[in-house]
């Protein structure tokens, strides 16, 4: 018998059950935890810049010729694009739920890779980027500067220089990115009459700027091979780019070949320091604002990496500069925390009711103490396989343990009652009694532990987002249940055979009088079903 192995070998019987629980709660410190399981398909987005563009050229010249790549990728669901009038493409390839994120992106980078020759050469200068990153954001934050100290420019760019490289070194938070253009550049602002007085257009601009300011290897001075030797050899240092906006003025747009007339770039336009594209307002509390947007990682604990982002900001403070500052705009695991210690609330709840029900039933402290055991290693343990199964911590899972409170603790329940049973009307000790009552009832709570899991396994082979919904509230009850029926074959016969005594019925007091009204219930319902098996 399965059973006796451990009833004769309690020590074994404990290894094993504080062996499942070490793995539970090894397994709850690594399992991520989250609102919801991941229900929403794989995405994968596709970004493209070209400046100037309307958002039907955009279309045509740019998310068509992607697009037409992309299609067909494997385990593509559907995808979408958005062409803004701001020259901005978004395209959104959408993934089966169980494609590998990283495969997914390699593949779209790939088909876009196809498609790069065919786009605009204002698209490629730019670049194409193509990103894995969660549906929604988990946190925003908002750097602000109180005053007109410091412009809207400045803390956009301080804090895409210094904050978000911060922000991503954080811990599943990679994805994080700033809402906008925050990048600066050298913006040069163009005087239409003048340029058509001289004859100017914006190509001998542009052209002009980019042979004028380039970084030019020059070589060196002393540099092999030589005739004679060469003590030592310099490396010439050219010009550097232009940093200040008078330095573009000066640019040359056109000479005389005396060099009586010189046409600038401040003689038709002027430059100055700003953003690189304009095409994004944020603002918190009608006050400008630069807005980080964090977006989890898949597989990370997003309570971890909220609490580290959090850390990682007043760590960052003390740094600012006078008069900056930052601010928690959104924070979706606010939320998950609060529902997350409603239900760990409802869950110790349960627990504690459960004990007490099953102390006013059996009266003996000696026979709870077993089946609280019983539950808290079930529960403990279904963290184990959750971890195994690759589950999360959410809202479903812990739900699924709350009903599965009920369910664990009937299988030891059926134990310490068979085995009083047996000592009371055989006149055993605890050691044959358990023994016996296991060889009566080990197949018995075999089967219950099939009928249980055959009621909620369906449940996980439910398509679409449906299943996948319920397939983590299902299996968890499936693994809990099964934990449950293992222990009750190994570590409660083995403490009833330590610790279980036979003790008479109460003859007076609170409890004799509740068994006499559970009796004459027991009665009157038995009287009620034979009488309507009559009728």
């Amino acid at each position: 018998m399965f059973s006796r192995f451990f009833i004769e070998r309690p020590i074994f019987a404990a290894v094993l059950s504080i062996l499942l629980v070490l793995a539970g709660l090894v397994s709850m410190r690594v399992l991520p935890v989250e609102q919801y399981p991941a229900i929403t398909p794989v995405q994968v987005t596709v970004s493209a810049t070209y400046p100037g563009a309307d958002s039907k050229t955009l279309a045509d010249s740019v998310a068509a010729p992607i697009e037409a790549q992309i299609n067909g990728v494997d385990n593509m669901l559907y995808m979408t694009s958005t062409s803004s009038s701001t020259g901005q493409l978004t395209l959104t390839v959408y993934f089966a739920l169980d494609t590998d994120p990283d495969i997914a992106q390699v593949q779209v980078q790939n088909r876009v890779n196809l498609a790069l020759p065919t786009l605009p050469e204002a698209v490629t200068q730019q670049g194409v980027s193509v990103q894995k990153k969660s549906a929604t954001i988990m946190m925003l934050l908002a750097i602000t500067a109180g005053g007109d100290r410091y412009s809207a420019e400045y803390v956009a760019n301080y804090a895409n220089v210094y904050v978000l490289d911060a922000l991503k070194r954080v811990p599943g938070a990679g994805q994080a990115q700033i809402m906008g253009v925050p990048d600066q550049a050298m913006r040069i602002w163009m005087n239409p009459d003048r340029m058509a007085s001289l004859g100017i257009t914006t190509s001998d601009i542009a052209n002009a700027v980019n042979q004028q300011n380039a970084l030019f290897g020059a070589g060196q001075i002393g540099q092999q091979p030589n005739a004679a030797p060469v003590q030592l050899s310099f490396p010439v240092v050219t010009q550097g780019q232009f940093t200040d906006p008078h330095q573009y003025e000066k640019i040359i747009l056109r000479a005389s070949q005396d060099g009586s007339a010189i046409v600038r770039v401040g003689d038709v336009a002027r430059a100055e320091v700003g953003l690189r594209q304009y095409i994004v307002d944020t603002r918190l509390n009608d006050a400008p604002a630069t807005f980080i947007a964090i977006y989890q990682q898949p597989g990370a604990n997003g309570l971890a990496v909220s609490a580290a982002v959090r850390q990682t900001m007043a760590q960052m403070k003390t740094r600012f500069p006078e008069g900056i500052d930052y601010a928690i705009a959104l924070d979706t695991n606010d939320f998950v925390r609060l529902s997350i210690e409603e239900v760990i609330h409802t869950l110790a709840e349960a627990m504690v009711l459960v004990v007490l029900v099953v102390y006013l039933f059996l009266q003996s402290l000696r026979t709870t103490l077993i089946c609280a055991v019983a539950i808290v290693v079930a529960l403990v343990a279904t963290f184990g396989g959750m971890l195994a199964l690759g589950f999360s911590i959410n809202l479903l899972t812990l739900f699924g343990l709350i009903l599965a409170i009920g369910m664990v603790v009937d299988d030891a329940i059926v134990v310490v009652e068979n085995v009083e049973r047996i000592m009371h009307a055989d006149h055993l000790a605890p050691k044959e009694a358990t023994i016996k009552a296991m060889s009566e009832i080990g197949s018995s709570l075999v089967a219950v532990v099939l009928v249980m899991a055959s009621v909620f396994v369906p449940a996980a082979f439910l398509p679409g987002t449906t299943g996948q919904l319920y397939k983590q509230f299902a299996i968890t009850i499936v693994v809990s249940v099964g934990i449950s029926g293992l222990v009750a074959l190994t570590l409660t016969p083995a403490m009833c055979a330590l610790l279980l005594k036979h003790n008479p019925p109460p003859q007076r007091g609170f409890f004799a009088w509740f068994n006499a009204l559970i009796d004459r219930l027991t009665a009157g319902f038995g009287h009620a079903v034979e009488l309507v098996i009559k009728r």
